[in-house]
C-alpha cells in the first residue's frame, strides 16, 4: 500500500510505501519533470518529490500548473490520494498516479461568483494610485518579449517605480526586483487597477476598466507577415467589434518599423493616436548580448552548431506543428536543435525530447535564443523579422504554404519572392539546404529585408521607449 502526503514545510510531495525501495521515482508533467529522493528499503520506503525546480540555470521556482503523472517503479498507486492542499507557492491534489498542480489562488476566487466579486471590486477601485507599471507578456505565460526589455531599462533608470508582472503561475520567472501577481488573484486585480502604466504585448482581455490617469502602452509582439485582426479572411462582425473595443483601450502602440506602423494602424483601426516607431526593445540583446552566456544556461558547448526551430501556431490546431523530427535533424546536421513553440502552444503541448534536442518553448526570452543560434528554421512566424538583426542564415520550412496563405490567414506580401533564405517543403529538403550553405544566393534579399524591417533595431530601442514614458510624465523616476 502506498500513501501520499503534501509537506508544506518542505514544499514537497511525499509518497510512502511498504516493501522494497523503488529503483526510481519521477513526477512527470508536460513542461517539467522532477526526480524524487528515495529513502528506506526493506520494510518501508519513502519518495520525496520537490515542488520547486530550477530551469535554464535560474532559481528553483514552483512547478508549472498542470496534470502530472507519478512514475514509481514497482509501486501500486491506484488507490492513493491526498486532498487539495493549498501552499504559499501552489495548490496540490493527488488521485492515484495523477497529481494536479494549480496556481496558489484560494479556490473561492476561482468560482464564477468569486471572480465576479473581484471584478466588481476592481471596477470600483479608484485606481492609478501607485507609481507602478503592470507588465504582461502573452497573457502571463512568460515574462519576456518587449515588456521584459522595457522592464530591464526602467528598473535601472527609475528604481522608485514598482514593477508588477502578471503571471499564469509562480513557475514564471520575473525580472529581479519585480513583483509577480498570479492572474485572477486578488493581487492581480489590485495591481492592474493601481498601476499608473500598463505595458502589454497582446490583448488586455477580461474586463478592463481604465482608471483616471492610467496609460496603456501596447508593444505588440512582432512585425506581421500573416494578416491580423480586421484583415483576417472572412467577415465576422463579432471579431470586428472585439477589435474596435480592444484597440480603444490603448494609448500608444509600439511598432518595429514603418511597415508595421501602417499595417497595425489599419488592422486595429488605431487611428488618430500615436504609434512609436522605435524598433523592438526585445531585439536590443541581439546587438549587445553575449551568446556564450545563453549557451551556458542551456548546457550547450561553445563549439557546437545550434539550429533553432521556431514555427508559428496554427488556427486549426492547438499544439505545435510536427513538420520536423528534431532528434533526426540533430543527427543529420550534427547540431544541437532548439525547439521553440509559439506561446499559444505552451499550455496544450508538451516538451519535445531526444538526443541533442532541447525544448525551449518555456524559455522566457526568444531573442536570447536567437542570439545563441547559428541558424533559424521557421515558417510564417514574426521571429523572421527579429532574427534578421543578426544577419545569420534562416530557412523557411513551409509544407502547408498554400493552405496557410490561402485559407487560414493570408499574407501581407509574397514570402516566396522576398524571403531572405530558401523555402523548403520537407525535412529532407531542409537538410540539403542546410548542407548547401548557399547564403550568398540570398545576400541581396537579406540586405533589402534588413533595410526595410530592422532600421531601428540598433540596440537602443528600450532606452528610447523608457525615455518617452518618463518625458511624458507617466511615471516618476
Amino acid at each position: 500500500m502506498t500513501t501520499a502526503l503534501i509537506d508544506g514545510e518542505r514544499e514537497a510531495l511525499v509518497i510512502s510505501g511498504v516493501g522494497a525501495k523503488p529503483s526510481a521515482a519521477s513526477l512527470v508533467g508536460p513542461r517539467a519533470r522532477v526526480e524524487a529522493k528515495v529513502t528506506g528499503g526493506g520494510k518501508t520506503w519513502k519518495a520525496t518529490f520537490p515542488l520547486r525546480a530550477p530551469r535554464w540555470g535560474g532559481p528553483a521556482l514552483p512547478l508549472p500548473a498542470g496534470a502530472y503523472r507519478l512514475e514509481i517503479a514497482g509501486a501500486d498507486t491506484s488507490g492513493m490520494s491526498a486532498p487539495d492542499t493549498m501552499l504559499p507557492i501552489l495548490r496540490v491534489a493527488v488521485e492515484g498516479d495523477r497529481v494536479d498542480i494549480a496556481p496558489a489562488i484560494d479556490p473561492v476566487y476561482e468560482t464564477a461568483e468569486g471572480q465576479s466579486t473581484l471584478e466588481e471590486r476592481y471596477v470600483a477601485q479608484s485606481g492609478g494610485t501607485e507609481n507602478a507599471v503592470f507588465f504582461e507578456s502573452f497573457y502571463g505565460q512568460n515574462a519576456g518579449c518587449n515588456p521584459r526589455a522595457i522592464d530591464r531599462v526602467l528598473a535601472a533608470r527609475a528604481p522608485a517605480v514598482t514593477r508588477y508582472w502578471a503571471v499564469a503561475d509562480l513557475s514564471v520567472e520575473v525580472p529581479d526586483g519585480a513583483v509577480p501577481v498570479v492572474e485572477g488573484s486578488p493581487e492581480w486585480w489590485h495591481a492592474r487597477g493601481a498601476s499608473r502604466v500598463l505595458i502589454v504585448n497582446d490583448w488586455l482581455r477580461r474586463r478592463f476598466a481604465r482608471k483616471p490617469g492610467q496609460k496603456v502602452l501596447q508593444t505588440w509582439h512582432g512585425t506581421p507577415l500573416k494578416r491580423l485582426a480586421l484583415h483576417r479572411p472572412g467577415f465576422d462582425p463579432r471579431r470586428m467589434m472585439a477589435v474596435f473595443k480592444e484597440s480603444r483601450r490603448w494609448d500608444v502602440l509600439l511598432a518595429q518599423n514603418t511597415y508595421s506602423e501602417r499595417i497595425l494602424r489599419k488592422a486595429y483601426a488605431f487611428l488618430g493616436r500615436p504609434v512609436w516607431v522605435e524598433g523592438y526593445p526585445r531585439n536590443d540583446v541581439l546587438v549587445d548580448g553575449d551568446a556564450a552566456d545563453v549557451r551556458a544556461q542551456l548546457g550547450i558547448g561553445p563549439e557546437e552548431h545550434v539550429l533553432l526551430y521556431a514555427p508559428t501556431w496554427r488556427d486549426d490546431r492547438a499544439e505545435m506543428v510536427d513538420f520536423v523530427d528534431p532528434e533526426r535533424l540533430a543527427q543529420e546536421t550534427d547540431s544541437v536543435v532548439l525547439v521553440r513553440g509559439h506561446s499559444r502552444t505552451l499550455g496544450p503541448g508538451r516538451d519535445r525530447v531526444g538526443a541533442r534536442v532541447i525544448d525551449v518553448t518555456g524559455y522566457p526570452e526568444t531573442a536570447r535564443l536567437l542570439l545563441a543560434a547559428d541558424a533559424l528554421i521557421t515558417d510564417y512566424s514574426s521571429v523572421m523579422f527579429d532574427f534578421s538583426v543578426t544577419g545569420k542564415p534562416m530557412y523557411f520550412l513551409v509544407p502547408d504554404l498554400e493552405h496557410y496563405r490561402g485559407e487560414l490567414r493570408g499574407f501581407y506580401f509574397d514570402l516566396s519572392e522576398r524571403a531572405p533564405g530558401p523555402l523548403v517543403r520537407t525535412q529532407e529538403e531542409l537538410v540539403r539546404a542546410l548542407a548547401g550553405n548557399d547564403v550568398d544566393a540570398y545576400a541581396a534579399r537579406y540586405l533589402a529585408w534588413r533595410a526595410q524591417f530592422n532600421r531601428r533595431d540598433d540596440g537602443k530601442a528600450a532606452d528610447r521607449v523608457v525615455s518617452r514614458i518618463l518625458d511624458q510624465g507617466w511615471l516618476t523616476a
